[in-house]
């Protein structure tokens, strides 16, 4: 298993993931060019430097190539070494505000999850709360992010739903992946943001269900039994990888790659989506809802 915890993501047994650059990759492959074409200037060699600043070799080479971020201490010893004038020195500010930039746009405790969404080629969804996020319209997704507590700034929220909506692209692309979504029929009584909101998202479920190669089904409430009482999880393969599941709660997210757990969590599954209803019933259910509005 693996563990992203909330907040500083400090999980002893995370995926170690490369470093999320993907937000400000041109901006620091910018800053290390300057870093090599100053260090040649100087004629050293990458070792030469590395001795000369007290970091790695293996390190000041990611940083030339864009792959790390230079830290402040770093910067200023590149400064002092290379005689730079402070320009090393004068993108330090710069390279800590893309930086907090970039970590806006998913929380820490998610990133590892949206880098292996990006690239599944299998998605299957149990949502007992929410309408999934792959799912959410924009106005809904604004209206989840706007009334979590404690409140995130306006620009915070706007970078959240921006990051939710390009996280759907994967919905569009071809090869489609194979998708499926079991969704609680409570998640279809809940009027988040308003009646408009809510009727704009029982929309985008209709549309959803009537796409090719996407599934989704309702799991009614009057069910004597409910395979997913413990909570909502995601079953995902990224490509080139084994099966792996995920799931969140309060600000804290956990991957499971354990065979065992996986193998448990796909049984699960299985069972909800024989619980649930049919496709077409799931359909005409929401299709009723919305006649009812």
């Amino acid at each position: 298993m693996a563990e992203v915890r909330g907040g500083g993501e400090s999980g002893d047994a995370r995926p170690q993931l490369d470093e999320d650059l993907s937000e400000v990759s041109d901006f620091l492959r910018a800053v290390g060019r300057q870093i090599k074409i100053l260090r040649e200037l100087a004629g050293m060699t990458q070792k030469e430097f590395a001795k000369e600043v007290g970091y790695t070799e293996s390190l000041i080479g990611a940083v030339e190539q864009g792959k790390r971020t230079p830290q402040r201490e770093l910067l200023e010893a590149s400064e002092r070494v290379l005689d730079a004038r402070g320009l090393l020195i004068a993108m330090a500010g710069d390279i800590e505000r893309a930086k907090a930039k970039a970590r806006v746009r998913h929380p820490e405790w998610f990133r590892n999850y949206a880098g292996l969404e990006a690239e599944a080629l299998e998605l299957h969804d149990w949502s007992a709360y929410l309408a999934p996020g792959l799912l959410q319209t924009e106005d809904y997704a604004r209206a989840v992010f706007r009334m979590r507590q404690p409140l995130l700034t306006e620009e915070t929220v706007e970078t959240r739903v921006a990051a939710r909506m390009a996280r759907q692209e994967i919905l569009t692309r071809w090869p489609r992946a194979v998708f499926s979504w079991v969704i609680d029929e409570s998640v279809l009584f809940r009027r988040l943001g308003g009646p408009e909101v809510h009727r704009a998202q029982l929309e985008r479920f209709l549309e959803i269900g009537n796409t090719r190669g996407m599934t989704l089904q309702i799991m009614p409430v009057d069910r004597a039994e409910n395979a997913g009482m413990d909570g909502s999880f995601k079953l995902f393969t990224p490509k080139g990888r084994p099966q792996t599941g995920y799931l969140e709660v309060q600000m804290n997210g956990r991957l499971i790659t354990d065979a065992e757990e996986v193998r448990l969590l796909n049984a699960r599954y299985g069972t909800l989506r024989a619980q649930a209803h049919s496709t077409q019933e799931s359909l005409s259910l929401i299709e009723k809802m919305l006649g009812e509005r």
